[in-house]
């Protein structure tokens, strides 16, 4: 599972280019059910645990501000879909950024167990390896949330997956 000590080089993502911008995908297994893993990531007092501080309206249409605390980047979102338990479409962005990142979660249920995958379409394709990154950060420190422990340190986490995203990187196209 994620979010265990010692990963080492082990790539959740797959990075590929549609309508000439990247995309990232990040995809893992939790050991837990479907509306626990849901919680996770629609629950704001759930998500400061692990993820950042989300103030607003997570339902469809909603708007929220947010805080990220593994790369500290903050901005505002809109809820494109909610469909619970099953998937989530945000748009999240930087006070001037014009239209924003989209970020779409998944979840299946798979008996005990649920299986989430993150599309990230849109990327600039000079940082794609950076956000394939950082997406892994994120579902380890969800994984690490899951099963009770803290999350990542952030920045030694990046430094160790970067190398291997760069060479995901180098070779879409």
């Amino acid at each position: 599972m994620t979010g265990d000590t010692g990963m080492g080089d082990r790539l959740l993502g797959t990075l590929g280019i549609a309508d000439g911008k990247g995309v990232v995908r990040v995809a893992d297994r939790f050991p837990a059910d479907i509306e626990t893993v849901w919680s996770a990531l629609t629950d704001p007092s759930r998500l400061a645990r692990w993820y950042g501080e989300v103030e607003g309206d997570l339902r469809a249409g909603g708007e929220f501000r947010v805080r990220v605390f593994a790369s500290g980047w903050e901005g505002t979102g809109r809820v494109g879909a909610c469909e619970p338990p099953r998937r989530l479409v945000v748009t999240g962005k930087e006070p001037d950024q014009p239209g924003g990142d989209v970020s779409e979660v998944t979840l299946a249920a798979d008996g005990g167990q649920t299986i989430l995958v993150l599309d990230q379409p849109g990327l600039p394709l000079d940082q794609l390896a950076a956000y394939g990154a950082a997406a892994q950060v994120h579902v380890e420190d969800l994984a690490a949330h899951l099963a009770g422990r803290e999350r990542c340190d952030a920045d030694a986490r990046m430094d160790e997956l970067l190398p291997a995203y760069q060479g995901l990187a180098a070779n879409v196209g």
